[in-house]
């Protein structure tokens, strides 16, 4: 039997985008365990990173998904811009433009396509941890933009159709890349057939998110981990955030990559030391999430 990871982005304390009072975390999550039901009727076992409201890092989401195993990992989430209604559109995020994974992406994005997404394409991220440390091939979908009023009305209007779309992307791939009829789990396991496309591409056994770094040899030295707090197309907006991180004494700083103005915060050879300034920085009402080079 075919298995799938679903991930609901984002949760508890951490509402991910916002737009008045619509929260990211809450479409996340209501999405997820729709698809998942549509996948379970048609024969595909189901597990979830989260089924309620509640925060995991994403670090805990891709030890979730690692320890459940599976053939494929889903995280969905919802696009924000920094003016309302100046972008619309699906995008699916993968860790490199290789392997089942890219597949699985394109398919997503065609099927949302026909019932009226414009589709933005399937992009390389690699900074993003649920896609770089889980073992198995990883897509993070961005359901349209939560702050674009076009595209919520498809999203709720559509709701029931927005979920058979990306269950449909899903079986379809699963059916062609010859899934089905796989025991659960066997991507940590057996070779050939996606077993080798993790989430990173160059993920060792030692280095599987299950601990804090220290003890992964070879590994932990030479990666830094850093805390990313935005990434705008407009750099007056990223300067803005990065002066009230600097005015309120974090270590901040920008930096220019993939056509965006990314502001992060220090540079940590130890991951539960990212963790920690993560932490702070949620407390402190920021949006984050860990990178990894």
């Amino acid at each position: 039997m075919a298995k799938v990871i679903l991930d609901a982005g984002h949760g508890g304390a951490e509402p991910g985008a916002m737009y008045g009072e619509r929260r990211e975390k809450d479409d996340n999550l209501r999405l997820a365990l729709a698809v998942g039901e549509i996948l379970e009727e048609n024969g595909v076992e189901v597990a979830y990173t989260r089924t309620e409201d509640v925060y995991d890092t994403p670090l805990q989401k891709a030890q979730i998904a690692n320890e459940e195993g599976g053939d494929f990992f889903v995280s969905f989430h919802r696009n924000s811009s920094p003016e309302a209604n100046q972008y619309s559109g699906v995008e699916t995020l993968v860790y490199d433009l290789s392997g089942d994974k890219v597949a699985l992406g394109e398919a997503i994005n065609a099927e949302l396509a026909e019932m009226g997404f414009r589709d933005l394409g399937v992009k390389e991220r690699t900074d993003l941890i649920v896609l770089k440390r889980t073992q198995m091939p990883a897509v993070l979908v961005e359901v349209g933009f939560l702050n674009t009023d076009a595209d919520n009305r498809l999203f709720d209007e559509e709701f029931t159709a927005v979920a058979e779309a990306i269950a449909g992307g899903i079986l379809s791939t699963l059916e062609t890349k010859g899934y089905f009829g796989k025991i659960a789990g066997y991507g940590a396991a057996s070779s050939g057939t996606g077993a080798m496309d993790t989430g990173s591409g160059n993920m060792s056994a030692a280095d599987t998110g299950s601990g804090n770094g220290a003890g992964n040899s070879g590994t932990s030295s030479a990666r830094l981990y850093r805390v990313q707090a935005g990434a705008y197309r407009n750099r007056a907006y990223a300067e803005d955030l990065l002066y009230r991180l600097k005015q309120q004494g974090y270590p901040a700083f920008l930096l220019f990559d993939d056509g965006l103005y990314k502001v992060q915060v220090g540079a940590f050879a130890q991951l539960d030391h990212a963790i920690q300034m993560e932490t702070a920085l949620r407390q402190a009402g920021y949006s984050t999430f860990i990178t990894a080079e």
